[in-house]
């Protein structure tokens, strides 16, 4: 390799914590195995030049066995491995590595000098309570849906939701810009509709629209719901990525708060020896991302997140990350209203409960069931 004699690092590094699944008498070789492949990616052995080796290449801080067969590795990054982009700091973070088996990112640190470059959600939870003028209890999420219902069906849904008193009503995840419901006209009808309902309310219930869209669309659907009176975005980071949620959050000319929806990302973290932990996956990401608040599937649901990763889902919500504000956990996935005194005391006040299909399971007076919700949650 050509001498580069000119490299000069600050030596200030970022830490990823990853835990490896092997054998005892593996677990160093991976570990250091990992410091090269999320860096260099070149044999190390033929690296002629001492500031490569001593400035570039990761670093392992601690190696310390956490179970049988499983060992947890601290390694340090240089601050300038990451330049100032999302992106690479991701790539960094988990990015060929994420493709070997038995290595699961569970967690980073950040310094100040890294950390203050993203600006993070715009509201976070402070914010957002002050956007729905609620400050003591559970904030209340649902979704207008199913998929196939037209625009004037859906707007009058989401009239309805706003009269019973729910704080956020997005989009479903699914509606997007089909030709059984186009998105202006959706967009349009249902902002106008809960404003309506808050007209004859007083209350600050939101409508979120989904704009997660192909790549060179986001940005305009986004403006479109913004002049249409909406109140956030809803967005799907494993579909659009998170960098382009970053570029909504930090458009001073948006302002809007977004709700992160866990789409395509199941994979990422349901396998505990693999992919990345839940506080990573839907709590740091997305807060260095700018979500404001982030959905994923709460436990006692339809799928399958256990009560433990969704404690450290809200851990990674509502870490201490440098001057980042913390967001709200969006517990959802079949949620019951017989179950939110018990949600309610497992998140606590600082969480938005979700709950979609089962409010129209309660009879045909949707505005009443909605009142159930409020009532039980506060």
């Amino acid at each position: 390799m050509t001498q580069n004699r000119t490299l000069s690092l600050s030596g200030e590094r970022f830490t990823a914590v990853y835990h490896i699944v092997c054998k005892p008498a593996e677990a160093e070789a991976r570990a250091r195995d990992i410091c090269v492949e999320q860096t260099i990616e070149f044999p190390e052995a033929l690296v002629t030049d001492a500031s490569i080796r001593d400035q570039i290449v990761g670093q392992v801080l601690s190696l310390q066995a956490v179970g049988e067969a499983r060992f947890e590795a601290r390694i340090g990054y240089p601050v300038e491995a990451a330049g100032r982009e999302l992106t690479q700091l991701i790539n960094v973070l988990f990015g060929n590595i994420s493709i070997k088996p038995g290595v699961r990112l569970v967690g980073f640190e950040l310094p100040e000098s890294l950390a203050r470059q993203y600006r993070g959600p715009r509201f976070g939870q402070a914010g957002l309570r002050a956007l729905v003028d609620v400050h003591d209890r559970p904030l209340l999420c649902t979704a207008i849906k199913p998929m196939g219902l037209s625009p004037v069906a859906l707007a009058d849904l989401a009239y309805r939701l706003a009269l019973g008193g729910i704080h956020l009503i997005k989009d479903d995840h699914g509606l997007s810009d089909q030709t059984f419901c186009r998105y202006e006209e959706r967009v349009r009808r249902c902002a106008e509709a809960v404003e309506r309902a808050n007209r004859e309310t007083g209350q600050r219930c939101l409508y979120l629209p989904n704009v997660t869209a192909p790549a060179g669309e986001i940005a305009s659907r986004a403006r479109l719901a913004k002049d249409a009176g909406a109140g956030g975005l809803l967005f799907c980071p494993g579909l659009a990525g998170f960098d382009a949620m970053r570029a909504l959050a930090d458009d001073d000319a948006l302002a809007l708060p977004i709700l992160s929806h866990p789409a395509f990302q199941g994979t990422f973290c349901v396998h505990p020896d693999a992919g990345l932990s839940h506080g990573v996956l839907f709590g740091q990401l997305n807060r260095l991302a700018g979500a404001d608040a982030t959905i994923f599937p709460s436990w006692g649901g339809r799928f399958s997140f256990t009560q433990a990763e969704c404690r450290d889902l809200v851990a990674g919500a509502t870490r201490p990350m440098g001057e980042l504000r913390t967001i709200f956990p969006v517990p959802g996935g079949g949620m019951r209203l017989d179950r939110v005194a018990e949600l309610s005391d497992f998140y606590g006040r600082d969480c938005i409960l979700l709950i979609g299909g089962d409010l129209h399971a309660h009879g045909p007076d949707l505005i009443e069931s909605c009142r159930r919700f409020v009532a039980q949650a506060g």
